[in-house]
């Protein structure tokens, strides 16, 4: 399907450029835009302008399938205020060294350049992320932590330092973007944006990305929340359970039952998912050997790691290097909770994971 959404528009007071690369997130930008779209619509007088450029030809395809026709002459572009950069999958690897010069030029000119989900990769490779705070999806955070240990990496739904932001995808584009009006206006007329969005409530930067932990629609209890964090918190050198419990100020027991009764596994065996998961994410996202990444990821031996991998995801580490093949139509992402549910017993979930 072909889907045209560049625009030819008079500029207004400020005015953004969104640069999308093969395979970018379609609904995150027009959730961004359609954000400034109703701000004009609400406004007295318009409030944004925008282009939709890329470095990679006139027509990108989208991660659903969708061909943009977007706009090439980006050497002709006037100044702008904000520059949006939006990747997904397979931006880890994106190489582009005429984007790359594009924007260093555009911040040195005094533009706040924004990462977009995977995008946060172009952004840190044009070293503008050196030193300062910024977020990613969560499912890809080890794996940009390990790319650029200069870089202060968190898990949140935005980061703005100056001139230069980072946001996680998604509808936390949003969020950003609502801020941002908040900061240029009020609260108050953000506040009406977000009811014609029916967006609500409006997020704050540092608000978790994750609310339910992949086990039901409902918010996660704060216990199950909190445990889970310091799991995930400690993936190279894992917490025994008396220890999170103690963290925690429960006792083992409560904890156990709670974490049995909401999630549907024990302590020890969501840790191992855990591990799993973010071995997978640095086999895809990284050039670290399949040793390293074990290692990495809480696990004392190679070939427990490789068992439990090939148990849970069907094949061997050295075999799961690249996420999304060019040769695929659309993405997969194998290794929910719900599959690690339902395989549990095909794993030994004791013996080299951290015993209770």
């Amino acid at each position: 399907m072909h889907v045209d959404i560049t625009t030819h528009m008079a500029r207004a007071k400020r005015h953004a450029v969104f640069v999308v690369v093969p395979r970018f997130n379609l609904t995150t930008l027009i959730t961004m835009i359609e954000t400034m779209r109703i701000a004009n619509y609400l406004a007295p007088e318009p409030m944004f302008s925008w282009d939709i450029v890329s470095f990679d030809g006139p027509e990108i395809v989208a991660s659903n399938g969708m061909t943009t026709a977007v706009d090439t002459d980006c050497s002709s572009l006037t100044p702008a205020d904000f520059v949006f950069v939006l990747g997904s999958w397979g931006t880890e690897y994106y190489e582009n060294t005429t984007l790359l010069s594009w924007l260093r030029k555009r911040a040195r000119a005094g533009e706040t350049v924004c990462g977009v989900e995977l995008g946060s990769y172009i952004v840190a490779r044009a070293g503008l992320l050196d030193g300062k705070p910024a977020t990613i999806h969560w499912s890809w955070l080890s794996g940009f932590r390990e790319s650029f240990d200069r870089v202060d990496v968190h898990e949140c739904l935005f980061t703005i330092d100056g001139k230069v932001m980072t946001c996680a995808g998604g509808l936390a584009g949003v969020d950003l973007m609502l801020r941002l009006i908040e900061s240029i206006s009020d609260s108050g007329f953000s506040g009406e944006i977000a009811d014609q969005m029916l967006h609500h409530p409006i997020r704050d930067a540092a608000s978790p990305q994750r609310s339910t932990m992949g086990r039901s629609t409902e918010t996660m209890l704060p216990l199950i929340r909190e445990a889970m964090t310091l799991i995930e918190e400690n993936i190279e050198e894992p917490l025994k359970v008396p220890q999170i419990a103690d963290v925690l100020g429960v006792s083992q027991r409560q904890l156990e039952r709670q974490f049995k009764k909401n999630v549907g596994c024990t302590v020890v065996q969501f840790g191992l998912l855990r591990r799993l998961q973010n071995a997978r994410l640095l086999l895809i996202s990284t050039d670290l050997s399949v040793r390293e990444i074990a290692t990495a990821s809480g696990f004392n031996t190679l070939s427990h790691f490789a068992y439990s991998f090939g148990k849970f995801f069907g094949r061997r580490p050295s075999e799961y290097r690249e996420a999304w093949p060019k040769s695929e139509p659309a993405p997969s992402w194998p290794g929910s909770l719900s599959d690690f549910l339902s395989i549990l017993n095909n794993i030994p979930a004791q013996g080299h994971p951290p015993r209770d």
